[in-house]
């Protein structure tokens, strides 16, 4: 029966002790947790997990397995190394590691790491791309209106596989 008090603990209890007053969470745009942040609402997608339709509502996203999204809301996307997002998405913040493929739009920091790709249409206010990090399609800068009728920059990005060198 001892056994069984134990398996009743969440696994994902808030920690305790010296360590709990902030601690980086992997995978989260540098985001600490606290006791405060630790109530935020997560979606991990582990490795070798599929996962289709529409998510709502998560504040933060992790995908290190496959999403296949017609639409997926949430305020931080973290795509892990290996981690496949198909689909639109709309997000404020998006670190990529791993690769989408679809629409994606970020309403403030993209950040593409150097195993990322980035394949389709993409709009985003601030980019930022390692060394290494791929883009092909369509980008299109948000930037912030000065008024009626602001125009946006755009920019078409070839892949490097199909363009020829510069």
């Amino acid at each position: 029966m001892k056994e069984a008090s134990s398996m009743s603990r969440s696994p994902f209890a808030a920690p305790t002790g010296q360590n709990a007053t902030t601690r980086p969470i992997p995978g989260t745009l540098g985001v600490q947790q606290s006791g405060d942040k630790a109530e935020r609402r997560t979606l991990v997608v582990g490795r070798g997990i599929s996962v289709q339709g529409t998510v709502q509502d998560a504040e933060r996203l992790v995908v290190e397995g496959t999403v296949e999204a017609n639409m997926l809301q949430a305020k931080e996307l973290y795509v892990a190394q290996g981690g496949v997002l198909r689909g639109e998405v709309e997000v404020e913040d998006a670190e990529l590691a791993g690769e989408i493929d679809g629409t994606l739009t970020v309403k403030g920091n993209l950040t593409v790491r150097a195993t990322g790709r980035l394949i389709g249409k993409t709009r985003c206010k601030r980019l930022q791309v390692e060394e290494g990090g791929q883009i092909s399609g369509h980008l299109e800068m948000i930037l912030d209106s000065a008024g009626p009728g602001a125009e946006k920059a755009k920019f078409t990005v070839a892949d490097r596989e199909k363009s020829p060198a510069v």
